[in-house]
């Protein structure tokens, strides 16, 4: 049965010369999580785990400890068995969420209520941190600055022998689990359960220590290396109809295991012939690069240090005071310019008025978005021009005004910045691409809360 709260105990009361010791900045953010809006969003998701979970079984972790110590999670970038030890050790930390002297809930406990929480509620409790922000007069929208960044899914770098050997690891240890399975009356020979990771470890290396001495070369170990997926492939497809016809719900796990990973293997295979052996050009909308992050993107932006990047776009939108008001996660790799009007109409949606000051980099240049943005209200467009300016445009781009925008503008590089180091958003943990929503949205919720606390503390 899911409960609210624990009954209210002071902790620095109990223990005699013990004072307060919160810092001013949680203290703030422990009255900013203390919003029934915020507490119901959070509520209604977790009410969803099973059908009578709001009437039925024993009591659960209450909604409240597990919103702080999601909140103190992401504010201090900690792991989700880190975030119980440190709520357990600390008196501080027990009081902020509302544990008092109560068990602190287990780290798998946590998580598996985490995955409750859909990207969806993250958005809403985000605008309603803006309206309390928009409330307490910590920003009034005025001015709006926008850039993008790339997040990361959490996958090693990928490589066409690599992904053939991930899918041979992965398919074959499902086949050894299915052998235990499956009755010996089924028919299948022991060569059906062959595992061939071996070999196919064997291809990869040799693949990657031959990397420099040109494809011709290495052709011979791709098709050997491909040989063997193709078996693994035909294998599994055998073992997957046995398991449907035998014993469906016995091996049901192993069932659901082979549906998801056999499409993407013969999808690993295909693009390998028509890259290695075909010597084609793949367009990055039709690659794989992880066979367990399949939502994850191929991102050129032409950066110097990092050419490629395999993630998600992630597009924001900051006001004055450092609150990102908006965030979106962009499908593939999309154009910067495409992202201005959205967002600037988002935020007329959020503040009921346009900003008298809106900017971009040079990249979201075009004459379209100036315009639309001087249609919208916007006063003072800050959008540099790339390449060859004319003398009017230079004598624009001069003027004092632009110069302090262009000024003002160049803080979102810096809350980029802090919001990957500080807050993880530059690789996600999650797994999956709505784990990826949520992993982005907890860091944003996190960045505004530490805002809200600096804000709001004397």
């Amino acid at each position: 049965m899911l409960i609210d709260r624990h009954e209210a105990d002071n902790i620095f009361e109990r223990i005699p010369g013990l004072t307060i010791k919160m810092s001013p900045e949680l203290t703030a953010i422990d009255c900013v999580l203390d919003d029934d809006e915020l507490f119901c969003m959070i509520r209604d998701d977790l009410a969803q785990r099973y059908p009578n979970t709001l009437t039925a079984g024993r009591k659960s972790t209450p909604v409240e400890v597990i919103l702080r110590m999601l909140a103190v999670k992401q504010l201090y970038d900690m792991s989700y068995e880190e975030t119980e030890q440190q709520v357990a050790d600390s008196l501080v930390l027990r009081q902020f969420c509302r544990v008092y002297f109560q068990a602190v809930p287990d780290h798998t406990t946590l998580c598996r209520w985490a995955k409750l929480i859909r990207p969806e509620t993250l958005k809403a409790f985000n605008e309603r941190l803006l309206a309390l922000a928009i409330e307490s007069k910590l920003t009034h929208g005025r001015k709006l600055r926008m850039d993008g960044t790339v997040t990361e899914t959490t996958i090693h770098h990928p490589t066409d022998s690599g992904l053939l050997a991930d899918s041979v690891r992965v398919l074959g240890r499902t086949l050894t689990r299915a052998k235990g399975v499956l009755a010996a009356e089924t028919g299948l020979n022991k060569e059906t359960f062959r595992n061939r990771t071996r070999s196919a470890k064997r291809a990869a290396r040799q693949i990657a220590h031959l990397s420099r001495r040109g494809q011709e070369q290495l052709k011979p170990h791709y098709r050997r290396l491909m040989r063997a997926t193709q078996a693994t492939i035909r294998q599994a497809e055998q073992v997957l109809t046995e398991l449907q016809t035998v014993v469906a719900e016995e091996g049901y796990d192993l069932i659901q295991t082979l549906q998801t990973f056999l499409p993407r293997a013969e999808q690993v295979l295909e693009q390998t012939k028509r890259r290695v052996v075909n010597g084609e050009s793949v367009p990055a909308a039709e690659k794989l690069v992880s066979i367990f992050e399949p939502h994850t993107d191929i991102i050129r932006r032409g950066k110097p240090n990092r050419d490629t990047e395999f993630g998600h776009k992630l597009w924001l939108g900051e006001v004055e005071g450092g609150f990102i008001s908006q965030y979106r996660v962009l499908e593939g790799n999309p154009a910067d310019d495409a992202q201005w009007q959205p967002t600037v109409e988002r935020h007329i949606q959020q503040f009921n008025r346009p900003p008298w000051q809106a900017s971009a980099d040079r990249g979201v240049h075009s004459a379209d978005n100036e315009a639309s943005a001087a249609k919208l209200g916007v006063k003072r467009v800050i959008l540099p021009k790339p390449g060859r300016k004319s003398k009017a445009r230079r004598k624009l781009e001069h003027q004092r005004w632009f110069w302090r925008g262009r000024c003002f503008h160049a803080g979102v590089e810096g809350r980029i910045s802090v919001i990957k180091r500080k807050y993880g958003l530059g690789r996600c943990r999650n797994r999956g691409r709505a784990g990826f929503e949520r992993w982005v949205g907890w860091g944003i919720i996190a960045n505004n809360l530490t805002v809200m606390g600096r804000g709001l503390s004397p």
